[in-house]
């Protein structure tokens, strides 16, 4: 016998199963809210500097002061150096493109090379939106959205308040928008949006 409560009792399991399987679904969503574009523009933050076209670097070869001079990374991400030619860098670490240099060297051209290579100048930054003087600047390490305004003469008049901007990020091949809070470190290569 069927006591009669004002609900269909085959119903209910029904719409336990849609809760559920609402919940689940749910929680993919709720993962992705966290680890979003910013949780991926912080993670690059934790790697050494990546060299990339616009950079200057000091390379010093020991023993060799006539090839141990400033080079600036050129469009392909390459170092044009003498005896060798093209040095792709791009990506590299200095480490890393020390080793390059010293592998190049190494093939016929000096015998154990010792490189080192070190940022002179990091490639600017671009910054555009509601600042007094948009554009690019130099990069300085430690620099945050808050003092990339300020380098870009500060937001314009009548703009309002601002706690938040847009900032796009290569990562790997690809480019990385994500809306940052004014202390979020910038990087080299970054450019910047304020609404």
């Amino acid at each position: 016998m069927r006591r009669e409560t004002g609900r269909d009792l085959d119903a209910v399991p029904k719409m336990a199963w849609f809760r559920l399987l609402l919940a689940l679904l749910l929680v993919p969503l709720a993962a992705c809210a966290l680890n979003g574009p910013q949780t991926v523009l912080k993670s690059t933050l934790d790697h050494p500097y990546t060299l990339d076209s616009g950079d200057v670097v000091k390379v010093s070869v020991y023993g060799d002061d006539s090839i141990s001079r400033t080079y600036r990374i050129d469009d392909g991400g390459n170092i044009a150096f003498p005896l060798v030619g093209q040095v792709q860098v791009r990506g590299m670490s200095t480490v890393d493109a020390g080793k390059a240099i010293t592998t190049a060297l190494a093939n016929g051209y000096m015998k154990a090379p010792n490189v080192t290579v070190e940022v002179d100048t990091y490639r600017p930054f671009y910054i555009s939106g509601a600042v007094s003087a948009p554009g690019q600047f130099p990069y300085v390490p430690g620099m945050t959205v808050r003092s990339a305004i300020s380098t870009a003469g500060g937001v314009t008049q009548g703009s309002g308040i601002h706690t938040e901007a847009t900032l796009y990020r290569r990562v790997g091949n690809a480019t990385v928008k994500s809306r940052v809070d004014l202390d979020f470190p910038i990087l080299a290569g970054d450019t910047l949006v304020v609404d």
